[in-house]
Protein backbone atom coordinates (compact mmCIF):
# COMPACT_ATOMS: atom_id res chain seq x y z
CA UNK A 1 0.00 0.00 0.00
CA UNK A 2 1.42 3.39 -1.02
CA UNK A 3 1.70 6.40 1.25
CA UNK A 4 -1.27 8.17 -0.36
CA UNK A 5 -3.47 5.10 0.10
CA UNK A 6 -2.37 4.88 3.74
CA UNK A 7 -3.46 8.48 4.26
CA UNK A 8 -6.80 7.90 2.55
CA UNK A 9 -7.61 4.81 4.61
CA UNK A 10 -6.72 6.64 7.85
CA UNK A 11 -9.74 8.98 7.61
CA UNK A 12 -12.55 8.26 10.04
CA UNK A 13 -14.54 11.52 10.06
CA UNK A 14 -15.79 13.07 6.81
CA UNK A 15 -16.99 16.66 7.20
CA UNK A 16 -19.02 17.98 4.28
CA UNK A 17 -19.80 21.53 3.31
CA UNK A 18 -23.44 21.81 2.22
CA UNK A 19 -24.02 24.62 -0.30
CA UNK A 20 -22.30 23.79 -3.58
CA UNK A 21 -21.05 20.44 -2.26
CA UNK A 22 -24.15 18.43 -1.39
CA UNK A 23 -26.77 20.90 -2.65
CA UNK A 24 -26.79 22.55 -6.07
CA UNK A 25 -27.15 26.08 -4.71
CA UNK A 26 -25.02 27.90 -7.28
CA UNK A 27 -27.87 28.78 -9.73
CA UNK A 28 -30.04 29.90 -6.81
CA UNK A 29 -27.23 31.98 -5.30
CA UNK A 30 -26.58 33.77 -8.60
CA UNK A 31 -30.30 34.46 -8.86
CA UNK A 32 -30.57 36.16 -5.46
CA UNK A 33 -27.16 37.82 -5.27
CA UNK A 34 -27.96 41.14 -6.91
CA UNK A 35 -31.06 41.56 -4.76
CA UNK A 36 -28.83 41.10 -1.71
CA UNK A 37 -26.38 43.62 -3.21
CA UNK A 38 -29.14 46.20 -3.57
CA UNK A 39 -30.38 45.62 -0.02
CA UNK A 40 -26.92 45.94 1.58
CA UNK A 41 -25.51 48.50 -0.85
CA UNK A 42 -22.55 46.76 -2.45
CA UNK A 43 -21.67 46.21 -6.08
CA UNK A 44 -23.93 44.11 -8.25
CA UNK A 45 -22.31 41.20 -10.08
CA UNK A 46 -22.36 41.59 -13.86
CA UNK A 47 -22.83 38.43 -15.90
CA UNK A 48 -19.37 38.75 -17.45
CA UNK A 49 -17.77 38.85 -13.97
CA UNK A 50 -19.09 35.52 -12.74
CA UNK A 51 -16.36 33.28 -14.18
CA UNK A 52 -13.63 35.56 -12.82
CA UNK A 53 -15.17 35.55 -9.34
CA UNK A 54 -15.35 31.74 -9.37
CA UNK A 55 -11.54 31.71 -9.46
CA UNK A 56 -11.16 33.93 -6.41
CA UNK A 57 -11.22 33.41 -2.67
CA UNK A 58 -14.07 34.71 -0.52
CA UNK A 59 -11.85 37.56 0.70
CA UNK A 60 -11.07 38.57 -2.88
CA UNK A 61 -14.75 38.46 -3.85
CA UNK A 62 -15.69 40.60 -0.84
CA UNK A 63 -13.03 43.16 -1.75
CA UNK A 64 -14.09 43.18 -5.41
CA UNK A 65 -17.73 43.82 -4.48
CA UNK A 66 -16.86 46.45 -1.89
CA UNK A 67 -18.64 44.72 0.99
CA UNK A 68 -17.92 46.30 4.37
CA UNK A 69 -16.80 43.68 6.89
CA UNK A 70 -19.32 44.83 9.51
CA UNK A 71 -22.15 43.96 7.11
CA UNK A 72 -21.11 40.31 6.69
CA UNK A 73 -23.10 38.85 9.64
CA UNK A 74 -26.23 40.67 8.49
CA UNK A 75 -25.77 39.52 4.90
CA UNK A 76 -25.22 35.92 6.03
CA UNK A 77 -28.37 36.01 8.16
CA UNK A 78 -30.40 37.42 5.28
CA UNK A 79 -29.10 34.77 2.85
CA UNK A 80 -30.04 32.04 5.34
CA UNK A 81 -33.56 33.47 5.49
CA UNK A 82 -33.78 33.44 1.68
CA UNK A 83 -32.51 29.85 1.64
CA UNK A 84 -35.23 28.89 4.13
CA UNK A 85 -37.83 30.54 1.92
CA UNK A 86 -36.57 28.79 -1.21
CA UNK A 87 -35.38 25.47 0.24
CA UNK A 88 -37.82 23.41 -1.82
CA UNK A 89 -36.34 24.93 -4.99
CA UNK A 90 -32.74 23.97 -4.12
CA UNK A 91 -32.04 20.36 -5.15
CA UNK A 92 -29.35 18.03 -3.92
CA UNK A 93 -26.89 16.85 -6.52
CA UNK A 94 -27.87 13.50 -8.03
CA UNK A 95 -26.54 10.57 -6.06
CA UNK A 96 -25.97 12.34 -2.72
CA UNK A 97 -28.04 9.91 -0.66
CA UNK A 98 -26.37 6.85 -2.18
CA UNK A 99 -22.91 8.34 -1.63
CA UNK A 100 -23.58 9.22 2.02
CA UNK A 101 -25.17 5.83 2.65
CA UNK A 102 -22.15 4.04 1.20
CA UNK A 103 -19.78 6.02 3.40
CA UNK A 104 -21.85 5.17 6.49
CA UNK A 105 -21.85 1.51 5.52
CA UNK A 106 -18.07 1.63 5.22
CA UNK A 107 -17.84 2.88 8.80
CA UNK A 108 -17.16 6.58 8.28
CA UNK A 109 -18.61 9.11 10.71
CA UNK A 110 -20.35 11.83 8.70
CA UNK A 111 -20.76 15.49 9.60
CA UNK A 112 -21.81 18.76 8.00
CA UNK A 113 -20.24 22.17 8.69
CA UNK A 114 -21.97 25.05 6.96
CA UNK A 115 -22.84 28.72 7.14
CA UNK A 116 -26.39 27.65 6.32
CA UNK A 117 -28.75 26.75 9.16
CA UNK A 118 -29.27 23.20 10.39
CA UNK A 119 -33.00 23.58 9.85
CA UNK A 120 -32.52 24.55 6.19
CA UNK A 121 -30.07 21.72 5.64
CA UNK A 122 -32.24 19.05 7.23
CA UNK A 123 -35.21 20.23 5.20
CA UNK A 124 -33.21 20.04 1.97
CA UNK A 125 -31.75 16.64 2.79
CA UNK A 126 -35.03 15.10 3.87
CA UNK A 127 -35.36 12.93 6.98
CA UNK A 128 -33.85 9.75 5.52
CA UNK A 129 -30.68 11.43 4.25
CA UNK A 130 -30.39 13.78 7.23
CA UNK A 131 -30.34 10.73 9.52
CA UNK A 132 -27.09 9.58 7.89
CA UNK A 133 -25.31 12.65 9.31
CA UNK A 134 -24.05 12.07 12.85
CA UNK A 135 -23.01 15.65 13.65
CA UNK A 136 -24.04 19.12 12.46
CA UNK A 137 -22.15 22.40 13.00
CA UNK A 138 -24.17 25.08 11.23
CA UNK A 139 -24.51 28.84 11.13
CA UNK A 140 -20.75 29.28 10.72
CA UNK A 141 -19.44 32.76 10.04
CA UNK A 142 -17.93 33.32 6.63
CA UNK A 143 -14.46 32.65 8.01
CA UNK A 144 -15.45 30.63 11.07
CA UNK A 145 -15.39 27.09 9.76
CA UNK A 146 -12.11 26.05 11.40
CA UNK A 147 -13.78 26.38 14.80
CA UNK A 148 -16.70 24.26 13.57
CA UNK A 149 -14.31 21.62 12.23
CA UNK A 150 -12.55 21.37 15.59
CA UNK A 151 -15.86 21.11 17.41
CA UNK A 152 -17.03 18.28 15.16
CA UNK A 153 -13.81 16.32 15.69
CA UNK A 154 -14.16 16.77 19.46
CA UNK A 155 -17.78 15.61 19.41
CA UNK A 156 -16.83 12.55 17.36
CA UNK A 157 -13.74 11.83 19.50
CA UNK A 158 -11.60 11.58 16.38
CA UNK A 159 -8.09 13.10 15.99
CA UNK A 160 -7.77 15.91 13.47
CA UNK A 161 -5.31 13.90 11.36
CA UNK A 162 -8.11 11.36 10.76
CA UNK A 163 -10.57 13.97 9.47
CA UNK A 164 -11.15 15.12 5.89
CA UNK A 165 -13.18 18.25 5.10
CA UNK A 166 -14.88 18.17 1.70
CA UNK A 167 -16.00 21.46 0.14
CA UNK A 168 -16.18 23.65 -2.94
CA UNK A 169 -14.54 26.90 -1.82
CA UNK A 170 -11.06 28.20 -1.09
CA UNK A 171 -12.21 29.21 2.41
CA UNK A 172 -12.99 25.52 3.06
CA UNK A 173 -9.37 24.67 2.20
CA UNK A 174 -8.09 27.48 4.42
CA UNK A 175 -10.27 26.37 7.33
CA UNK A 176 -9.17 22.74 6.99
CA UNK A 177 -5.51 23.81 7.08
CA UNK A 178 -6.15 25.99 10.12
CA UNK A 179 -7.80 23.05 11.88
CA UNK A 180 -5.00 20.64 10.95
CA UNK A 181 -7.24 18.49 8.77
CA UNK A 182 -7.11 17.21 5.20
CA UNK A 183 -9.11 18.97 2.49
CA UNK A 184 -10.99 17.29 -0.32
CA UNK A 185 -12.10 19.67 -3.09
CA UNK A 186 -15.16 19.11 -5.28
CA UNK A 187 -15.19 20.39 -8.85
CA UNK A 188 -18.94 20.90 -9.20
CA UNK A 189 -19.53 23.81 -6.81
CA UNK A 190 -18.86 27.55 -6.81
CA UNK A 191 -15.09 27.71 -7.17
CA UNK A 192 -13.21 26.94 -10.36
CA UNK A 193 -11.46 23.53 -10.05
CA UNK A 194 -8.10 25.03 -11.10
CA UNK A 195 -8.29 27.50 -8.22
CA UNK A 196 -9.08 24.67 -5.83
CA UNK A 197 -6.23 22.56 -7.21
CA UNK A 198 -3.87 25.45 -6.42
CA UNK A 199 -4.77 24.92 -2.74
CA UNK A 200 -3.08 21.48 -2.96
CA UNK A 201 -6.01 19.43 -1.66
CA UNK A 202 -5.50 15.85 -0.52
CA UNK A 203 -7.98 14.94 -3.27
CA UNK A 204 -9.79 16.79 -6.06
CA UNK A 205 -13.08 15.02 -6.74
CA UNK A 206 -14.30 15.81 -10.25
CA UNK A 207 -17.39 13.60 -10.03
CA UNK A 208 -19.50 12.49 -7.08
CA UNK A 209 -18.58 8.83 -7.58
CA UNK A 210 -14.92 9.73 -7.04
CA UNK A 211 -15.64 10.35 -3.35
CA UNK A 212 -16.70 6.71 -3.01
CA UNK A 213 -13.77 5.52 -5.11
CA UNK A 214 -11.31 7.64 -3.15
CA UNK A 215 -12.57 6.80 0.32
CA UNK A 216 -14.08 3.33 -0.03
CA UNK A 217 -12.47 1.54 -2.97
CA UNK A 218 -8.87 2.75 -2.69
CA UNK A 219 -6.33 -0.11 -2.58
CA UNK A 220 -5.95 -1.26 1.00
CA UNK A 221 -9.20 0.36 2.12
CA UNK A 222 -10.00 -2.76 4.12
CA UNK A 223 -7.21 -1.73 6.48
CA UNK A 224 -9.01 1.43 7.60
Amino acid sequence: MGRRDALVTAYRLVIFDFDGTLADTYPWFVGVMNGVADRYRFRRVAEHEVDTLRGQSARQVIAHLGVASWKLPFIARHIRSLAARDSEQIPLFDGIHAMLLRLRQEGYVLAIASSNSERNIRRSLGPETAALIAHYACGAGLFGKATKFRRLAKEAHIPHRQCICIGDEIRDAEAAREAGMAFGAVAWGFTNPDALQAQRPASLFRHLDEIIVGLCIAPGAEAR
